[in-house]
């Protein structure tokens, strides 16, 4: 039998967790759809945007490395994308944003057999990943680019 005291450390431990997971800088939305049918539907937002620069790098596919290593795990791909016209100037700055761009969009299945997808909010990047490297990001250009994220993932989950 669980002690009190185990107990509510566990509460503790979930309750701060659910904190830094909603603080974390993610936008998490439910999909209307499947894994494959919301990363098909997301990768196609992308790509209608490629005259002005924005394209897609490739796939991770998360689930498919844990089964070739003998290991079960629900889906999740994740879709690095991004706009070389737009990131290609600040990583000539700041060499060490290319460990952080391209952008990544995660689409995955919970245990209860829902759909997601998530990425960095635009906010994120503009205050925490392009500081760390030395850069800044125009407030304007920040508002542009959360625009298009919520586009491309409501197109991808609605």
């Amino acid at each position: 039998m669980l002690s009190r005291n185990t107990i509510v450390a566990g509460i503790l431990v979930a309750m701060s967790s659910s904190q830094a997971f909603a603080d974390s800088g993610l936008i998490t939305k439910q999909s209307k759809h499947s894994v494959q049918e919301t990363i098909e539907k997301f990768e196609a937002a992308i790509k209608s945007k490629a005259p002005g620069g924005w394209t897609i790098f490739g796939r991770i596919d998360h689930a498919s490395a844990a089964k070739e290593a003998g290991l079960e795990m629900r889906p999740r791909t994740v879709v690095i994308f991004g706009n070389p016209k737009a990131g290609t100037p600040p990583m000539m700055k700041g060499a060490t944003l290319a460990i952080d761009l391209p952008m990544k969009a995660l689409v995955w299945q919970d245990d209860q057999d829902k759909v997601w997808l998530t990425y960095n909010s635009s906010e994120y990047g503009a205050k925490q990943i392009f500081p760390r490297h030395g850069l800044n990001v125009p407030d304007d250009a920040a508002r542009m680019l959360e625009k298009f994220l919520a586009d491309a993932s409501d197109q991808a989950t609605q």
